[in-house]
């Protein structure tokens, strides 16, 4: 790469802070500029781009090749399974180059006579940025609500469309959270409000059609802003329900539907460190409950007992080794989604005890259950996806298990499913723990004997898990002789909820030692080469890389780190950004001594020392909602003054995005072959 080209150099402000009788100097907290105006920071983060096309420019055609090789694989034309809601089938169309789909409905599954219901395209072209969020017909199948961003920082507008006449009404409902749940009388629905300060969403609203905003009654607002909220409905669409979660605790408001004027009430009596998801199906509740069970149990409960835990009834008991992840209701069945040894698995249920298993054949997979909407229906709809098997919709019988393909994901060009290979392998790292490791490479280019470029992957905050899915861009990689691997350190609920414990706040370092462990054991096993070593994350992935970087850095030629979450320690005591309140149950609140030394401990940004670092790409969006955009802006600057080696370090901010990157179908694909162009380039002897 050019070494010949002069990188920015950020000034440094001495900025104190005090907390504990501890002192931090931060020189660049000057970048940190709310409304995102500031000419000498906007310049700075122009320079880095222009430094990190520079950087790049050598490499241009390697990352077009890449682009249009990713582009190539992907149907131009294609849609979605038609899905059944009410009396009509609901789908989703794409066609040649256009970033976005249009959204239509018909009376037969065979979508005759179909009628458009949006335009995504149409609603996108003024804007460089655009996400559709909810969709929601009313009742009566006569109007749309949708959502929709326009910058990318999750805030979001909600409009309304006459389905007969095509119109648009004039309600138009502004700075929401982006969901709108319809009452059962067609004309009411009920959102909920952000506070622009935070961008949580803490006050949910009631807004009746051919009113002003002005007008709508606020119907509850959470005084904890350790919750985030959501809204919904019943399975039977008899109830409308606030959710509220903070990290280890759920809360439920219900409504009848049929009564939105009346007063939200509470489910059950809020409990510290009860988790719960629920729905109604006619005179029960059903409940996957931590109550007595860490990795949950499922229960039923009467409406007129449900807030008695005494008399609720166990269906399924608490197992030490099966997590229990979701709940779907049908009038013949229920199906549980369970996760043993980090393998999915669906279980179906009917309600007079008699239940089997519906399982796939994969080293390892991905499986969900999909978009549902019947209850009456005889049959579920799921999706699977594998390392080698492009993401597939079943249709599966629920009284016999019988799965129907519907459809399976096309990959275009020459690829075919049986050149590639994948494994799961369980790595022991320091502590004794064994760590699941997916891992896919093409047979060909891959002998197991320590020579090929190897890129691992890792998240490991939230409880999230990262399931092994197929992706069409990652085989650019492969075809090129790169091992892909996720490693499912803790943090995740890969292996049950002890997992993510054991992954966060005093325990949040066995995430990185987890990642380092599975990076030294992969290439003593010969997977990959000691010198061509990647890794990359995002967000929570990103603070997992700056945590790396800094424990490790010989381990790895290269890292990407996007949309990094770097300076914990700061962020987790600034109560005025966007989701810290809600999230001292992950990191801790450093407002407390013990959690303010566990923090500084790993925190990225706070540990950056004078010595060699791999050579880094790192990339934001201006916009970013969930980690601000100064983060990563600071730990470059910081990076770049420390940092004793001649590798190289890129910044890219996107100047139109938020944290999810750049919108429609083929733009995100840049940000993907900068990436990999990135890795490749720092191959010995790789022409481009």
């Amino acid at each position: 790469m050019t070494k010949a080209l002069t990188p920015p150099v950020a000034k440094k402000v001495p900025h104190v802070m005090d907390m504990h009788g501890h002192q931090r100097t931060d020189n660049y907290y000057w970048m940190r500029d709310d409304k995102r105006q500031n000419d000498e920071i906007l310049a700075h983060l122009k320079a880095e781009n222009e430094y990190c096309e520079a950087v790049m420019q050598p490499h241009a055609v390697l990352q077009e090749t890449l682009f249009e090789e990713m582009k190539g694989r992907i149907v131009k034309d294609d849609s979605s399974v038609p899905v059944k809601d009410g009396r009509y089938w609901y789908t989703n169309e794409v066609s040649g180059d256009e970033e976005y789909g249009r959204h239509y409905r018909a009376l037969n599954e065979a979508m005759d006579d179909k009628q458009l219901l949006l335009d995504v395209n149409a609603l996108a072209k003024s804007f460089e940025f655009y996400e559709l969020a909810d969709m929601a017909v009313s009742p009566d199948d006569d109007l749309l609500a949708y959502s929709e961003d326009t910058d990318g920082r999750r805030i979001y507008t909600i409009k309304f469309k006459d389905l007969n006449t095509g119109q648009m009404l004039e309600d138009c409902l502004v700075e929401t959270e982006g969901e709108v749940v319809w009452a059962n009388d067609n004309r009411t629905v009920f959102y909920v409000k952000k506070d622009l300060q935070t961008l949580l969403g803490f006050q949910v609203y009631r807004h009746v059609l051919g009113t002003p905003q002005s007008d709508d009654v606020l119907v509850y607002e959470e005084q904890d802003r350790q919750y985030y909220m959501g809204l919904g409905k019943s399975r039977d669409e008899s109830q409308i329900y606030i959710y509220l979660s903070a990290t280890e605790t759920s809360d439920v408001l219900y409504l009848d539907a049929e009564q939105p004027m009346g007063e939200f009430k509470r489910l059950l009596a809020r409990q510290e460190g009860h988790e719960y998801g629920l729905d109604k199906f006619g005179e029960h509740y059903y409940l996957l409950t931590n109550s007595d069970a860490k990795n949950f149990r499922m229960v039923r409960a009467g409406l007129d007992v449900v807030n008695d835990p005494s008399q609720w009834e166990e269906l399924i008991a608490h197992r030490e080794h099966v997590l229990l992840e979701g709940l779907e209701l049908f009038e013949s069945h229920f199906v549980i989604t369970e996760r043993e040894m980090g393998q999915i698995r669906f279980v179906i249920h009917n309600y007079a005890g008699e239940s089997y298993q519906l399982g796939f054949a994969d080293a390892c997979y991905y499986a969900g259950v999909g978009y549902n909407p019947e209850p009456k229906s005889t049959s579920i709809r799921i999706t699977y996806s594998s390392l080698t098997t492009p993401s597939s919709v079943y249709e599966c019988d629920l009284a016999t298990g019988q799965k129907t393909l519907k459809k399976q994901v096309k990959v275009l060009g020459d690829f075919k499913p049986q050149d590639y290979a994948s494994e799961r392998l369980h790595i022991t790292a320091r502590d004794g723990e064994k760590v699941p490791v997916s891992i896919v490479y093409r047979k060909s280019m891959f002998n197991k004997d320590g020579t090929n470029p190897l890129l691992q992957y890792g998240y490991g905050a939230y409880g999230y898990t990262v399931d092994p899915t197929f992706s069409s861009t990652t085989l650019s990689l492969l075809d090129r002789g790169f091992v892909y691997v996720i490693a499912h350190i803790r943090g995740s609920e890969m292996l049950g909820r002890q997992w993510y414990e054991n992954g966060k706040k005093a325990h949040k370092e066995n995430s990185f030692n987890d990642f380092v462990d599975v990076t030294r054991a992969l290439v003593e096993q010969q997977y990959g080469a000691a010198d061509k070593i990647f890794a990359s994350g995002g967000s929570a992935g990103g603070l997992l890389m700056g945590a790396v970087m800094n424990q490790a850095p010989e381990l790895y030629l290269g890292i990407g780190c996007h949309v990094p979450f770097l300076d914990v320690l700061t962020t987790m005591l600034d109560e005025s950004i966007p989701l810290t309140t809600n999230e001292y149950d992950e990191w801790g609140n450093p407002n407390n001594l013990a959690d303010y030394e566990s923090i500084l401990a790993y925190s990225p940004y706070d540990n950056l020392a004078a010595k060699h670092y791999p050579n880094t790409l790192v990339t934001t969006g201006l916009h970013d909602s969930q980690v601000q955009y100064w983060e990563p802006m600071k730990w470059v600057a910081k990076l770049r003054a420390l940092k004793t080696d001649d590798n190289v370090l890129v910044f890219k901010t996107d100047m139109d995005s938020g944290h999810g990157g750049a919108s429609g179908r083929f733009k995100s694909l840049h940000e993907k072959a900068l990436e990999m162009a990135f890795f490749i380039s720092l191959l010995p002897q790789q022409a481009d």
